[in-house]
Parts: C-alpha cells; structure tokens; sequence
C-alpha cells in the first residue's frame, strides 16, 4: 500500500453507500420470531387503551361542563355576564362617596370532591361564624356540583379557607356593594342585594340607572348637614326617652333636600341585621297627624283667599263644643284675639273659626294645591300616601285646621311649607343635586304678599311665641311648634305625642327648611315635665340652623337693626305687641 492513501477494506459486508443482498441478516425464526410478534401485540394493546382512556377522561370532562356542572357553569356565567362597567356610584353633592361596588370573593364548593362534609364544615363554621355548621354540612351533603357556602367573604375569611387546603372549595370574585358611611344616610341610599339589584332607597328607585351609567349618581344631600341633623336629632330621641325621630333639611328656592334622617336607622351595609322598626322611614313613608305646624296653612289660606287680614279677629273665648267634641286652647287667652295672636299663642279655637268661615271646599282646594292630599313624587319609592277624611264633613275642617284628622308625611310638609315661605312657588321636592344657582319651574300657589305676611309670623313665634328655643342668634328663625297625639286603634293616645317644630332661615329671604319631629316623647325635669314640640324638637331646629349656617355660607346678622326690625315689623299685632315692635 503506498503511503498516503487509505487502507483498502475487502470486507463485502461493511456498510457503505449500500449493501450486497448476500450481506443481509437471516430472517428470524423460532422462539425469536414470535417474541418479536407478542411485543408489537402488546404495544398495539397500550396504544388502545391509551386511546381508550383519553376518551373516557374527555367524556367525563363534556359530562361534568355540560350536564352534571349546570351549577358551576351558571356560577361562571354569572361572572361572565356582569357587565363592563360595575354598578355606579352615589355620591353626595359634594362629591363625598355613599355607595360603591368592590370587588370581594365568594366560597362555593364541589360537594363530590368533599371526602368528610362534617370535618370540613366543622372547620368552615369556624372561620365564617355567620354561616352555621349544620348549614353547611347540609350544602356539602347535597348530590349537586355546586354550592355556594358564603358570598361575599372578607380578605382574612379568603386566606384563612385557601390555608386549609381542602379539595373542592374554590372562589368567585363578585361585586361587593359598599357603604362607606354607614348609618349616615342609610334611609336615603337604601341598600341592594347581593347580585347587585336594589332593594331600598336610591338604590332601589334608580337601580336601571345605576345598572347602566359610568358616572356617579350626584344626589342633592350634603353629609356635613346630614351628620348634624342626625346628631341633633338622636340626642333629643335620647334626652326625652323617645321611640324615634325623623328630621329633613330642605332648600326652599330650588327644593333640593340637603339632609334627611329618619330614626332608628340602620347600617346598609349589613341590611339582615335591620328589622322592621329601623329599616322603616318615617320622613318620607310614615303619615302622621302634624299638629299645630298645619296652622300654617290654614293662616295663609285666610290670607291669601281674602277671608282675613292680619287686624281680622276672631272670639277665642270659650272652647268650642260640637256633639261630643270640644275644642279648646293649651294656651288659652280666653279673648277675642288678632290673626297674629291666633298664629302666635297657636290657637285651636281661632284657626278653627277661621276655617269655618273660608269653608271646606275652600280648605280642599287650597291644601291640594299644596301637594297635601296626595302621594309626593319622588326619587324613594318608600313613599306614604296622606290619609284623608272622607266624608269631609264641618268638624274635620275645623280640626284639619290645627292639624288633626288628615295625616301626611314630613317630606310633605317640608315641600309645602317651603312654598309658602319662598314666595308662593310649590316645586317637587328632590334628592337629585340642581346646578348651582338653578331654579326650577314650579306652581305659584299663594301671593308673595301672602308669603311675605307668614314669613312675618313665623317669626313673630320664635320671639315672643311658643318656638322661643329654637331662636338661633344671627340667622333670623321663624317657624311654627306642632304637638299632637297619635291615633292608636282608632283613639288618640294622650301620652303618645309626636312632637315637631319646623324652622325656616334666614326669614327675611329665606334659604333653608330646618323640620325636626320626635316620636313619643317623655318630658323630664328641664323641660318641666312638658313633651311639646316647643320643649323638644324647637331647640333642637336651632341648634341644627346655629350648626350649619357657616357651612353653607350665610353669615349672621345683627338682628336688631332698623331695617331687620322694619321688614319683620306685623302690622297688627295686640296693643302690647304693637308697643314693643314700635320700640
């Protein structure tokens, strides 16, 4: 071999480019032939029931998606179906947040993947002590795919379940509906389920639109106000030992209601915690006789229709006896007495002759026109129909006149009596914030002369009448007392008063309604044993006005100047009245 080249292979069977048939292996026979055979067998087999098992596992996943898991697919769906945008926010008008949606997790179980239902839910019970034990041994028991254990858990409830590790408990993120003042305005916001729907108040009465906005819902309440209204409000229920109160704040030119509390009240956020005494709103559902505040409206129809003037007088002598019912004064003068006296010393026997002489159809038409014989409209649909005498024969006109016989509720007093103080323009009531400064159309239902003579008396009772507590110095108060008692099976119950007083400031132009009205309270030992509205819910009304005048921005006055006392100066009032305002 010569050097260099490679060494020549004369093997025929190495394996190069191909291979001579002569180098071929012998085929296999005997025992290695049918090795070979029974080992493709064998694979042929595993490849089946490979096969075999994949089928089966996809026929139980289609089964348990399609059929047996109807309630995990609905749970899913339902997460699936929320929409986009979570449901809107409601806000004060200031902006100050009273209802929002969180996201929170939801506990539901597979009850065929819970080996001992009774360990776990032993275990469970624990951490979710609103959920019973036996409750949820029963759901976990259950022949189902799905069950929820409890919506809605807390971030430590979500850690301390995924800590214990069991098989077939799995979270749902919902929408979790949040009330960050609680109790505040809980009447007015009202509360929704827990899938979302509104089942009180605001929630309830805009739950479409709620459902289907991006922006907040602004509502006309200012939370500042609203605390102090309830503030004021829960120390008179306290201090007189009274079963409730209500109380409504409301602007007269444009009728926004800037605070509204009813008590007791509740926290929406735990709304299965309320009962029916506190979940009910007595300011806008209750319907109550109000007292002598109806003196207003019966006053300012005699003036308005032309039946008396403000140096009419009327015999307040005796009481007034009709069949087995006798009319009489809790502050009797037993004389003949002015319109301003009758207002002043709030005269049953007075107003009711006055009503007498402008009769009955007289009084209807005048108090519909008011919004007093029907349902308000309005944004709650917690709201109370008046009860109207029917027949409305000569006695109820002569006791609708001092407040007894026809019952309404203090959303509409509240919207009436703004009318009469604003200038004479009944508009609806609203819970909805207006644009600065806008004043919405309304009905003209009295004079502003006649408006501008009730302004006068409302005042002349907080000065030298029976509303001298709620006199608030430097914001000018008028108002009107009210103390009646409550029907109760047809019969009035003598110690079972509702006591209220309604204020409005500043007079001389006025802005606000303050209304408070505290249900059955008992007198104490300040008040001289006394639980009329001048004792219990007038100072409360000052105090509210003193509160919240610097917040809204009106600034006190000096009550004694010329020109305060000239504008509030009533033309006819009793000689000895005459000579103070003279002075």
């Amino acid at each position: 071999m010569k050097p260099g080249l490679p060494e020549r292979d004369d093997n025929p069977c190495r394996p190069r480019h191909f291979r001579p048939a002569a180098c071929a292996p012998a085929p296999l026979e005997g025992p290695a032939k049918q090795a070979l055979e029974t080992s493709h067998t064998r694979l042929i087999i595993a490849g089946a029931l490979f096969c075999l098992a994949f089928l089966v596992i996809g026929a139980r996943l289609v089964e348990v998606a399609g059929f047996k898991g109807g309630e995990t697919r609905l749970a899913r769906l339902h997460v699936a179906e929320r929409p986009e945008v979570a449901r809107a926010d409601i806000v004060d008008r200031n902006g100050v947040l009273l209802a929002t949606t969180l996201d929170s997790p939801s506990l539901y179980a597979d009850p065929k993947l819970i080996k001992d239902p009774e360990a776990v839910a032993q275990k469970l019970a624990a951490l979710l002590p609103d959920v019973g034990e036996s409750e949820i041994a029963a759901r976990l028991a259950a022949d189902r795919s799905f069950v929820w254990i409890k919506r809605q858990l807390t971030p430590s409830q979500e850690f301390e379940v995924n800590r214990l590790g069991i098989p077939g408990l799995q979270f749902q993120t919902e929408g979790r509906r949040v009330y960050p003042k609680g109790n505040l305005a809980a009447h007015v916001v009202g509360y929704a389920d827990l899938d979302g729907k509104g089942l009180a108040g605001i929630e309830r009465g805009f739950d479409d639109i709620l459902r289907d906005r991006h922006e907040p819902v602004e509502l006309s309440l200012d939370v500042r106000v609203q605390y102090i209204l309830r503030d004021e409000i829960a120390r008179q229920v306290a201090e007189f030992s009274a079963i409730g109160g209500m109380g409504i704040v409301m602007d007269v030119t444009s009728g926004e209601v800037v605070a509204m509390v009813s008590l007791p009240d509740f926290d929406p956020n735990t709304p299965g915690s309320a009962n029916e005494e506190t979940i009910f709103d007595r300011a806008t559902l209750g319907t109550y006789e109000m007292g002598s505040t109806f003196k207003i409206f019966n006053t300012a129809m005699a003036l308005d229709d032309g039946i008396a003037t403000l140096s009419s007088s009327y015999d307040a002598t005796n009481p007034i006896r009709i069949g087995r019912f006798v009319i009489h004064d809790d502050h009797a003068q037993r004389r003949w007495l002015t319109v301003p006296e009758i207002f002043e010393y709030s005269s049953n026997i007075g107003s009711a002759k006055m009503a007498i002489e402008a009769g009955t159809d007289r009084q209807k038409d005048f108090l519909g026109r008011l919004g007093l014989l029907k349902a308000p409209s309005f944004e709650l649909p917690e709201i109370g129909a008046p009860l109207v005498p029917s027949p409305w024969r000569p006695i109820n006109t002569m006791t609708i006149a001092f407040g007894h016989g026809l019952s309404v509720s203090p959303l509409q007093m509240a919207t009436a009596v703004s009318a009469v103080v604003n200038g004479g323009i009944l508009r609806r009531a609203t819970l909805i914030k207006r644009p600065a400064g806008y004043a919405p159309s309304g009905q003209q239902v009295l004079s502003p002369r006649t408006s501008e003579e009730m302004r006068r008396l409302l005042r002349l009772v907080v000065e030298r009448g029976t509303g001298k507590l709620a006199n608030a110095p430097g914001y000018l108060v008028g108002g009107k007392t009210g103390t009646a008692e409550k029907v109760t099976g047809g019969r009035y119950e003598r110690h079972g008063l509702l006591s209220s007083f309604i204020g409005v400031f500043p007079i001389t132009e006025p802005r606000y309604l303050v209304m408070v009205s505290i249900d059955e309270p008992q007198g104490t030992r300040e008040s001289h044993g006394f639980a009329t509205g001048g004792w219990v819910a007038a100072p409360a009304v000052g105090r509210v006005v003193a509160r919240m005048a610097p917040l809204m921005g009106i600034p006190p006055v000096d009550e004694d100047s010329p020109e305060i006392r000239r504008s509030l100066l009533v033309d006819s009032l009793s000689p000895q009245g005459r000579k103070i305002a003279a002075n």
